[in-house]
């Protein structure tokens, strides 16, 4: 028998505590605290990124391949890649698949009201999946229908603004050498709550900006890549460039929107911050614990040394006593993270201003592995704390306590 663990279960379960039963609660509630408090920022930071970088790579894709030239603009020089040279993107094992597009700059004309724009042009073979998901009236551009040209998907910022509705039309001039206008219908409202998205881009059809830009049935202002792995987006990146020829370049969203990238990645640094004062928490609540609990058994000490017991056994039992109180606090607080993990992802409750945050609500994205990691951490480091105060059991007197009691 493992007389230790046998006498520290008794004392957790069946002994009567005085003065320590209201620090032992206090200990076990700064544990279920800091657990869940670790757990909720961890889903809290990864659900923030995830929702920021899906829009980023839903609207703009992965990697981006244009041409090799200086263009501050937002209208791309014309490319062309043939069957050939988009198989061989795609043989790259990353690679889900390659999309052409071109954008050209454009200004509604709504009512005597006047909004430049970027119109971005898309074919029927562009996986609009993303779009589909921020669409909130209508629907996104039918291209077997014989208008498809003349739809026009737009964000609810510039809706509001001009006062349009699914189903109405407006008039677009497009500035060139010779100023053409082109008749639209408002085909659906979506919202990508980055207002940087919203005030600017409106998405049409790509072969539309072929005519008036009289560009050949291939050629495109650029081509989207999507990739499986986000993770080996960099790796991918120069795969790619060192495939492609001189004229052209690949480049992917986090270069291209690195502002907003190197923010999310300071955003780190606050799981950390967190991690580390809610451990402090938690182990200065368990070292009180420890101690208070040590000086009300002082007389079961000296009598445990008394009949022979080494102090290396009698730090056991409470060592093995205060692994009882981490689990306990643990399972509360993890229930708790967990449940309000499940409540949030399920009903968006919580709702943020997607004007500053960018999203309507507060996303939440954990693993069940993160989860076990959190908690196997915190309960290593409260160990190994504990063990240093836990030595003053070596310094109670078998005589003194005994006398004393």
């Amino acid at each position: 028998m493992n007389f230790p663990y046998f006498l520290a279960k008794r004392i957790t379960l069946e002994g009567n505590r005085t003065f320590s039963k209201l620090i032992v609660r206090v200990t076990i509630g700064a544990l279920a605290l800091a657990i869940m408090a670790i757990i909720l920022a961890v889903a809290i930071l990864n659900g923030f990124k995830g929702e920021i970088t899906e829009k980023q790579r839903g609207f703009f894709g992965d990697i981006i391949i244009l041409k090799n030239e200086r263009n501050e603009s937002y209208v791309n020089s014309p490319i062309s890649l043939s069957e050939k040279e988009i198989s061989r993107i795609k043989e790259n094992p990353n690679v889900v698949d390659v999309y052409p597009y071109a954008t050209k700059a454009g200004i509604m004309n709504v009512k005597g009201e006047v909004e430049g724009v970027l119109l971005k042009g898309i074919d029927k073979d562009y996986d609009q999946n993303f779009l589909s998901k921020t669409i909130l009236e209508g629907d996104t551009i039918n291209f077997s229908s014989e208008d498809a040209d003349n739809q026009l998907l737009i964000s609810s910022l510039m809706a509001n603004r001009l006062n349009l509705k699914v189903g109405e039309s407006f008039i677009m001039y497009f500035i060139q050498d010779v100023v053409k206008k082109r008749k639209f219908t408002v085909k659906g409202i979506f919202t990508t709550n980055s207002e940087e998205l919203d005030k600017i881009y409106v998405i049409g059809s790509l072969p539309l900006i072929r005519r008036l830009n009289n560009l050949e049935e291939q050629q495109a202002g650029g081509y989207e890549v999507r990739v499986k792995d986000f993770n080996q987006l960099f790796k991918t990146t120069d795969e790619l460039n060192n495939n492609l020829g001189i004229e052209l370049y690949a480049t992917n969203v986090v270069m291209q929107m690195q502002d907003i990238f190197n923010w999310l990645n300071m955003l780190d640094m606050n799981d950390n911050i967190i991690f580390v004062l809610m451990v402090i928490v938690a182990v200065i609540n368990m070292i009180s614990a420890l101690l208070i609990s040590i000086l009300e058994r002082s007389p079961m000490i000296g009598m445990l040394k008394a009949l022979g017991m080494r102090n290396g056994n009698i730090r056991k039992v409470f060592l093995f006593n205060s692994l009882y109180l981490i689990g306990y606090g643990l399972l509360l607080g993890n229930l708790i993270a967990i449940v309000l993990y499940f409540f949030q992802t399920q009903t968006h409750f919580f709702k943020l201003d997607p004007s500053i945050y960018y999203v309507s609500f507060v996303p939440m994205e954990i693993s069940w592995a993160v989860v076990l990691w959190l908690n196997l951490s915190l309960i290593v480091i409260a160990l190994i704390t504990l063990f240093i105060p836990s030595m003053l059991i070596s310094r109670i007197s078998p005589i003194k306590t005994i006398q004393f009691k």
